[in-house]
């Protein structure tokens, strides 16, 4: 009965569904894009490792430091070193960076020859800095202990200093100038994991020296990061209270008083993602419900003619013995049948969309969520039983004898 509505108003009932055809589209082809986003930032996460520790006056993921966080007391290159002593850590890195953390890129331009490269970030840490961050050498290597001791101007370069600087051929013990001093180049490192895989990566354009070489360049700078990398991801909560134990013995606080650093890990990305990601599905709500509500007030109005156009029917069927729960089923199950052939619809192009969406912007990788689809469907169900009942119920009290006198 409700497949033979739709067939006697194809464009009527075409019309009807458009609305809800638009929202259930938006609500799947959003999600997947979300879907896709975070799958990044989980790979991006795994990138850096389950088992590492950043240690700082606070967590920058996530919130503004307060004016007492800000004019917290600073970590120190001890304060690093010392962290190496406790049983489950493997080793740690105290380490200074120079750049804009306005713009998230370098101040400095590093020069060979007639090639140039700005915005580079120099970054400086001791020779556990590349298995600290677990570096890929594309060639070279790290300075020895030896070179960090006699503070050798030898200095790591990332992946596109390397190439801008050297294109087409090897960088290995060629030289380099950066800030007036002439530098040494012993190792290449490969491009760095990015949430976002379109453009260029920022942190690959960076310049790696021994700490003591990076403060003969900014001397200005003590504002430690400490990076901890521990043996088990499992060992986590042990390693946190070892870590903060030591700290607070180290930084001289009483019983009474809080924590003046703060100790986090990648997971606090996740959490900042899940913020961003929390207000785009609330968007993602308010777009997709304009759409299903004017589908939502289509399908009340196109019942409601069908309960105009059919009173003689209503009245004959109420004389040969239907019931008002008969009327009442008839009319929400056409309404629901009408908001679920809309659902259908809006899924397939939800998924054609996506699956453009993927191709066309493959560093998206935009996928189809079952249980969104599962979640739109029962919407646009729900949305034809939420708008579908009132028409329905009217049919159903319609007055038998005046329904049959109704020309």
């Amino acid at each position: 009965m409700a497949l033979d509505t739709l067939r006697k108003n194809k464009m009527r009932s075409a019309l009807t569904i458009l609305g809800i055809l638009i929202g259930i589209a938006t609500v799947i082809l959003i999600s997947s894009a979300i879907n896709g986003l975070n799958t990044n930032i989980s790979q991006f996460v795994d990138s850096l490792g389950t088992n590492v520790l950043w240690v700082y006056r606070f967590e920058p993921f996530g919130k503004r430091p307060t004016t007492e966080e800000l004019n917290r007391k600073k970590l120190t290159y001890e304060d690093g070193i010392a962290l190496r002593a406790l049983p489950h850590v493997l080793t740690t890195d105290p380490e200074l960076q120079y750049e804009n953390y306005n713009l998230g890129v370098g101040s400095v331009s590093l020069k060979r020859g007639s090639h140039k490269i700005a915005n580079t970030i120099l970054s400086g840490g001791t020779t556990q800095f590349g298995a600290v961050q677990q570096f890929d050498f594309l060639e070279g290597r790290m300075w020895t202990e030896s070179e960090e001791q006699r503070h050798a101007n030898v200095v790591v370069l990332g992946y596109d200093t390397a190439a801008t600087l050297f294109p087409g051929e090897s960088p290995i013990g060629k030289d380099v100038t950066c800030e007036g001093e002439v530098f040494t180049v012993i190792g290449v490192i490969d491009k760095l994991p990015q949430p976002f895989g379109s453009g260029r990566n920022p942190n690959d354009n960076q310049a790696y020296f021994a700490i003591d070489v990076f403060r003969k360049l900014h001397p200005e700078l003590d504002d430690f990061w400490l990076v901890v990398r521990y043996d088990n991801p499992a060992n986590r909560a042990l390693v946190t209270e070892e870590v903060h134990e030591l700290l607070r013995v180290r930084r001289k606080l009483h019983a009474n008083q809080d924590d003046n650093f703060a100790i986090f890990g990648p997971d606090g990305l996740t959490r900042l993602w899940n913020q961003l990601t929390g207000g785009l599905f609330l968007f993602m709500v308010a777009v997709s419900s304009v759409g299903l509500m004017v589908g939502g007030v289509g399908v009340m109005n196109i019942m409601l003619v069908s309960v105009t156009e059919r009173t003689r029917e209503i009245g004959v069927r109420k004389a040969i013995g239907a019931t008002r729960k008969n009327i009442l089923s008839q009319f929400t199950i056409e309404a629901v049948t009408l908001c679920m052939v809309g659902g259908l619809l809006g899924i397939l192009a939800g998924a054609i969309l996506t699956l453009i969406l993927h191709f066309a912007v493959p560093f998206l990788h935009a996928t189809l969520s079952f249980a969104w689809v599962l979640i739109a469907f029962g919407v646009a169900s729900a949305i034809g039983l939420v708008f579908g009942i009132y028409p329905a119920w009217k049919a159903a009290n319609l007055d038998p004898i005046e329904a049959l006198r109704y020309e």
